[in-house]
Protein backbone atom coordinates (compact mmCIF):
# COMPACT_ATOMS: atom_id res chain seq x y z
CA UNK A 1 0.00 0.00 0.00
CA UNK A 2 3.24 2.51 1.04
CA UNK A 3 4.32 1.81 -2.77
CA UNK A 4 0.95 2.50 -4.24
CA UNK A 5 1.07 5.82 -2.75
CA UNK A 6 4.47 6.84 -3.09
CA UNK A 7 3.40 5.87 -6.94
CA UNK A 8 0.52 8.13 -6.97
CA UNK A 9 2.23 10.95 -5.24
CA UNK A 10 5.54 10.65 -6.98
CA UNK A 11 3.32 11.20 -11.07
CA UNK A 12 1.28 14.12 -9.76
CA UNK A 13 4.36 16.19 -8.54
CA UNK A 14 4.78 17.28 -12.16
CA UNK A 15 1.33 17.76 -12.61
CA UNK A 16 1.80 21.15 -10.24
CA UNK A 17 4.41 22.45 -13.20
CA UNK A 18 1.54 23.42 -14.89
CA UNK A 19 -0.53 25.35 -11.97
CA UNK A 20 0.02 28.86 -12.35
CA UNK A 21 1.15 30.14 -8.80
CA UNK A 22 -1.72 32.40 -7.06
CA UNK A 23 -0.21 35.89 -7.71
CA UNK A 24 -0.35 35.02 -11.56
CA UNK A 25 -3.96 33.15 -11.24
CA UNK A 26 -5.76 36.62 -10.09
CA UNK A 27 -4.72 38.57 -13.69
CA UNK A 28 -5.96 35.43 -15.98
CA UNK A 29 -9.00 35.06 -14.34
CA UNK A 30 -9.56 38.58 -15.10
CA UNK A 31 -8.42 38.65 -18.64
CA UNK A 32 -11.20 35.68 -19.07
CA UNK A 33 -14.00 37.67 -17.25
CA UNK A 34 -13.52 40.64 -19.73
CA UNK A 35 -12.92 38.49 -22.78
CA UNK A 36 -16.54 36.94 -21.58
CA UNK A 37 -17.95 40.34 -20.93
CA UNK A 38 -17.20 41.55 -24.29
CA UNK A 39 -18.26 38.49 -26.42
CA UNK A 40 -21.77 37.94 -24.70
CA UNK A 41 -23.11 40.52 -26.46
CA UNK A 42 -22.42 39.04 -29.77
CA UNK A 43 -23.30 35.54 -28.55
CA UNK A 44 -26.62 36.47 -27.75
CA UNK A 45 -27.13 38.51 -30.97
CA UNK A 46 -26.04 35.41 -33.31
CA UNK A 47 -27.35 32.49 -31.05
CA UNK A 48 -31.38 33.57 -32.49
CA UNK A 49 -29.69 33.39 -35.96
CA UNK A 50 -27.37 29.87 -35.66
CA UNK A 51 -31.14 28.45 -34.38
CA UNK A 52 -33.35 30.40 -37.87
CA UNK A 53 -30.32 28.35 -39.77
CA UNK A 54 -30.15 25.14 -38.65
CA UNK A 55 -34.58 25.21 -38.25
CA UNK A 56 -34.54 25.58 -42.06
CA UNK A 57 -31.55 23.53 -42.82
CA UNK A 58 -33.41 20.42 -40.93
CA UNK A 59 -36.98 21.53 -42.52
CA UNK A 60 -35.58 21.29 -45.62
CA UNK A 61 -33.75 18.13 -45.05
CA UNK A 62 -36.90 16.06 -43.20
CA UNK A 63 -38.98 17.69 -46.23
CA UNK A 64 -36.51 16.25 -48.89
CA UNK A 65 -36.35 12.83 -47.62
CA UNK A 66 -40.38 12.54 -47.24
CA UNK A 67 -40.89 13.28 -50.99
CA UNK A 68 -37.80 10.56 -51.72
CA UNK A 69 -39.15 7.51 -49.28
CA UNK A 70 -40.87 5.67 -51.51
CA UNK A 71 -44.53 5.38 -50.58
Amino acid sequence: MLQLFFAVAFSAVPLTLYVPPIRSLNPFVETIEDLLRQTAFYSLRAYPRFRLAFSRIFSNLFRLSRFAAPS
